[in-house]
């Protein structure tokens, strides 16, 4: 419940936001700056229940309602459940992130089948039909769809080949949905550089990485919310676009 006596109307107030991804990591900041907007939030989780559970509190802290919806959005029906389990819960929706994502290693000599269909199911597919859903959920009131891309869409990584692919289609994927769902929702994209590293990531080989980013760092969860914030509150003649979170990488 929003805390009485707080006369202050913030942008997404009375809104509410599903954020799939959105337990831990940058999901979670993502989720944090949508509350801190005044939204109720969803969280959308796989297997992290208790992340979930403790985002749920810390969202719930800040004045809002929140829950937390365990889905595995690589099956469509699931992502479809989602959505409607979240007006279920809260009474509608008004913004979808399309946060849930996977990442790791796919060198090109042993990459299997399995892998490659994998890392589509949940970085492409589950977009599309959680906006799908999102598109229908949303009615007439229309709304806000977010994609988190990755500056991997427009770098070639040598050993992520099949990720970058997933994310270069996310890209498209923003763009044809801003087409095809104008001018009832708004559809833009948030691709983040180098924002949280792997657990287990070389210390000396983080150095070296941030040491080629223009900006001289590597990005913060809180950048990437910010983003996200922006497309969920901005004008609504912007729609469409991908802006790059990323340091200065993808100019290079």
């Amino acid at each position: 419940m929003r805390p009485h006596g707080s006369g202050q109307v913030k942008e997404l107030t009375g809104k509410v936001a599903l954020v799939t991804g959105g337990a831990v990591r940058v999901g979670l900041e993502i989720a944090r700056a949508l509350a801190d907007a005044g939204a109720d939030v969803a969280i959308g989780y796989h297997r992290s229940a208790a992340p979930a559970r403790a985002a749920v509190s810390d969202l719930r802290a800040r004045g809002v309602r929140a829950v937390a919806l365990r889905a595995d959005v690589a099956r469509p029906a699931e992502a479809r459940a989602l959505v409607a389990r979240t007006v279920t819960a809260l009474g509608r929706l008004d913004v979808l992130v399309n946060n849930a994502a996977l990442f790791f290693r796919t060198p090109v000599e042993t990459t299997t089948p399995a892998q490659f269909d994998r890392l589509l199911a949940v970085n492409l597919r589950a977009p599309f039909f959680c906006s799908q859903a999102a598109a229908r959920a949303m009615g007439r009131h229309g709304g806000r769809i977010v994609n988190i891309a990755d500056v991997g869409a427009v770098r070639a990584w040598a050993a992520y080949v099949p990720y970058g692919v997933t994310k270069a289609g996310v890209v498209m994927l923003t763009r044809g949905l801003a087409a095809a769902l104008a001018p009832r929702i708004q559809v833009n994209a948030v691709a983040p550089g180098v924002v949280l590293l792997p657990e287990g990531f070389p210390r000396e080989s983080g150095r070296r990485l941030a040491a080629r980013i223009p900006m001289g760092r590597h990005g913060r969860p809180t950048d990437v919310a910010q983003a996200v914030r922006f497309f969920a509150t901005c004008s609504d003649y912007i729609t469409g676009q991908v802006l790059f979170v990323d340091g200065g990488m993808s100019v290079l």
